[in-house]
């Protein structure tokens, strides 16, 4: 069952929780600065050409590469989520206090916007934001972006959340950068492969595009909660709740 959990202000701002709050805030900006700087560079590259095999496969090594080391730059401290689809399902299964969540999505979505200002600051270029490719409908593009958030999330809790993952956590880092980039190859030309409302919701703030915004907040966080109460439930069981950041939390 669903193991949401309110949480207590006193643990929401507590020392460690503001440290955590930072941590998500940092290892965001990491990620997106570099994963929407990899689709800015390859526009400049191509001079706005249509994204091909080998710029796909680059803007995916990116966010893979990138996200290996947000999650590890910030997992000793936060968890390492630099996601709210993935905070959520953490949530959802007990990981993580709902408050505390809450603070951890502002966190990221702060970081998110303001690496999306420098990079528009510094390059001068426009900020790419995540759509539908041709042909593609808000049906099926919120389709993609729950099952690509349900496989990475899916695998957050495998590698890192499940207390029985062993040694198995020291790779968790570079798994969920594995997915993330495998999705992004999968889902790219189809849905964008966001599985991230901050990765989306940065740029379209900064560009003020919000076209079909709300495909990649429902789809990932629909995703994400899904794959809380799967793996929560049928692998883990039951567990207890950590107010803050114990543990992937």
């Amino acid at each position: 069952m669903v193991k949401l959990t309110i949480g207590s202000i006193g643990d929401s701002f507590s020392i460690g929780s503001l440290k955590a709050y930072l941590a998500e805030f940092h290892a965001t900006f990491i990620f997106v600065f570099a994963g929407v700087g990899s689709a800015i560079a390859f526009g400049k590259l191509t001079n706005e050409g249509a994204l091909d095999p080998s710029g796909l496969v680059a803007i995916a090594v990116a966010h893979a590469f990138a996200l290996f080391v947000g999650v590890s730059v910030a997992a000793n401290i936060s968890g390492g989520h630099l996601n709210p689809a993935v905070t959520f399902g953490l949530t959802v299964g007990g990981h993580i206090t709902l408050l505390t969540g809450l603070h951890y999505v502002l966190a990221q979505l702060l970081g998110a916007i303001l690496a999306c200002f420098l990079l528009k600051f510094v390059t001068g270029e426009s900020i790419p934001t995540h759509g539908l490719g041709a042909g593609v409908g808000a049906i099926e593009g919120l389709v993609f972006e729950i099952i690509i958030t349900f496989a990475l999330v899916y695998t957050v809790y495998a590698t890192a959340a499940d207390p029985k993952k062993g040694s198995l956590g020291i790779i968790a880092p570079i798994a969920i950068g594995f997915i993330v980039g495998a999705n992004i190859l999968a889902a790219g030309p189809f849905s964008g492969g966001s599985m991230n409302p901050a990765r989306s919701f940065g740029p379209a703030v900064v560009s003020g595009n919000f076209s079909d915004i709300w495909i990649y907040w429902v789809g990932p966080l629909l995703g994400g909660g899904l794959a809380g109460f799967v793996y929560g439930d049928i692998f883990i069981g039951s567990y207890a709740s950590v107010p803050h950041s114990e543990d992937y939390a």
